[in-house]
């Protein structure tokens, strides 16, 4: 799952996400917690009123940092946008753990705080329910990519698999022969 995560962007459920450029990686010498830090730009399908109050356009910028425990065999992911955050600000955290009784499942938490600014007063709670929509369906589209990913990732390891086998076989059936002569 960690190793899709690294992965997850560019795909073809979220075209949105035009770039995803890392700031920061380091392994905490003490822990052996890795910390990274990236920032991905995304291509805002907004409705024009609201693209013309932040304005106008539609790239913006998220602030991802992760930690990955390879003790719990947990990771981490924490995203805020930086795009005008003093107007909306968008808070988002996703885990994924071993699952306690399927050491082959992972479980996945997702959860968002979204809050708008006082510049928004008037309209706040219309802003907050409109972006929390646009969360969840982008949070939808985000699993069924990241599905994809962990789906490419499956048949690639399948794939390998095979061809170790393969090669195995030819090995041994080489070894074979070369010792009956």
């Amino acid at each position: 799952v960690t190793a899709a995560n690294w992965q997850k962007y560019p795909n073809e459920q979220c075209p949105h996400v035009v770039a995803v450029d890392i700031l920061n990686r380091h392994v905490d010498p003490d822990t052996g917690v890795l910390h990274t830090e990236r920032l991905l730009t995304c291509n805002q399908n907004a409705p024009a009123l609201i693209l013309k109050f932040l304005g106008g356009s539609t790239l913006s910028y998220v602030r991802e940092t992760s930690e990955l425990d390879p003790r719990t065999r947990k990771l981490t992911l924490k995203t805020q946008n930086l795009t005008m955050s003093n107007v909306l600000k968008i808070n988002e955290t996703v885990t994924y753990t071993v699952h306690p009784e399927e050491s082959h499942s992972t479980l996945f938490t997702q959860e968002a705080q979204i809050v708008a600014g006082s510049a928004l007063s008037r309209f706040s709670s219309y802003v907050e329910d409109f972006c929390l929509t646009r969360f969840r369906d982008n949070a939808a589209v985000g699993r069924a990519g990241f599905e994809s990913v962990l789906e490419k990732f499956k048949a690639a390891r399948l794939e390998a698999a095979s061809q170790l086998e393969k090669l195995e076989k030819a090995t041994h059936a080489t070894t074979a022969s070369t010792a009956s002569l």
